[in-house]
């Protein structure tokens, strides 16, 4: 009898650290995957964060463009408006037409 139940003991002794060992390779296994989807997830979160600022800056520079266009227009406006001399008005356009070429070039690049 006290051979069976040493027998029984050292059975349960054995399914125990089965079980420990297998909950020890689950455990490792589930760190392993929440580690990956976490990178995972960080790496889908950094890219779009860095598609967010492209598409700020592009929209910016846009906005810069379209904003050196608008002075440029109205200064053209004021000086045909101000000007009484044709030849003065033409040199005024030209530099000035110079002028905001060399800047777009300048937000261009």
């Amino acid at each position: 009898m006290l051979d069976e139940a040493q027998k029984k003991l050292d059975t349960a002794d054995k399914e125990v650290n089965k079980i420990l060992m297998q909950a020890k390779d689950d455990g490792e296994k589930l760190v392993l995957e929440m580690n990956e989807k976490f990178h995972n997830s960080s790496e889908i979160k950094k890219n779009a964060a860095q598609q967010k600022i492209n598409q700020m800056k592009e929209n910016a520079i846009k906005e810069i463009k379209n904003t050196s266009i608008k002075i440029a227009v109205e200064s053209v406006k004021k000086i045909i408006s101000t000007s009484v001399d044709k030849s003065k008005l033409n040199n005024l356009f030209d530099k000035n037409l110079e002028e905001t070429k060399a800047e777009l070039k300048k937000i261009n690049s």
